[in-house]
């Protein structure tokens, strides 16, 4: 049977999500949980692969088993042998043709910020300090400009082999609770730290060192100089994925 987990952990001590040799992986950690519990060596598939740093309120992993474990049961099983910065949120049984990456429809993401005059450590494993306010106006005004399908190159970090960067970006939305910003943004995929780029413009409108007439020609040139820095990954949370 396939059993889809939904999985929250916290990004610091992980070198991402995706196995890697001699490095600590939310893949592996999950792997070697479910082998002991099950004695089954499996390879679970998630809707994404999050950086090293980057943290998930709702990813999507899913696996095979041939298991008499009920698939609900599988939720406390595996929490009680999960190191404490991974947690399992919900466990439920999916046709076998369904794939946690594949089958996506929707996925959101958040990068949060902070300001004030000093560094807040008790945010800061969270969220990204900067040291003046934003203008949440100009960030909405450069964030209706991204909306849509469009060729995202000048949003792809260096380093990644893909070679499809057309995307749709379904919303941006710019949310600010006293000092606390959050970009919230939901597409049907993103490339390689696309998420941290488009926060890293925005910021950028805001101080006024990015013109929205420069997203606009970046957008069409995939000119990469012209858009803003790639945001620390602290800042970033996968929040949920949807199939349908």
């Amino acid at each position: 049977m396939r059993v889809l987990l939904t999985v929250m952990y916290d990004g610091t001590n992980f070198c991402g999500y995706q196995v890697q040799p001699n490095k600590r992986t939310v893949e592996e950690e999950i792997n070697n949980a479910i082998y002991k519990i099950t004695g089954e060596k499996v390879k679970s598939i998630a809707s994404g692969r999050t950086d090293s740093g980057v943290h998930a309120l709702g990813q999507k992993v899913h696996f095979d088993t041939c298991s008499n474990i009920p698939c609900k049961s599988f939720l406390k099983a595996l929490n009680g042998v999960l190191p404490s910065d991974i947690r399992v949120l919900n466990s439920k049984r999916v046709k076998d043709d369904f794939n946690a990456r594949y089958s996506a429809k929707e996925k959101t993401y958040v990068y949060s910020l902070y300001y004030g005059e000093t560094e807040n450590p008790l945010k800061s494993r969270y969220k990204t300090y900067i040291n003046k306010p934003l203008d949440i106006e100009k960030m909405k005004m450069a964030a209706k400009v991204l909306v849509g399908t469009n060729d995202y190159k000048c949003f792809l970090a260096s380093g990644s082999s893909v070679k499809d960067t057309v995307r749709t970006i379904y919303s941006i939305k710019i949310i600010k609770k006293g000092k606390d910003v959050d970009i919230k943004v939901s597409g049907n995929g993103f490339l390689y730290n696309m998420v941290r780029i488009i926060a890293g413009t925005l910021v950028g409108v805001s101080y006024g060192n990015i013109a929205i007439e420069d997203i606009e020609k970046a957008l069409k040139t995939g000119n990469r100089k012209l858009v803003g820095k790639t945001m620390p990954p602290q800042g970033l949370c996968l929040l949920s994925v949807s199939y349908k």
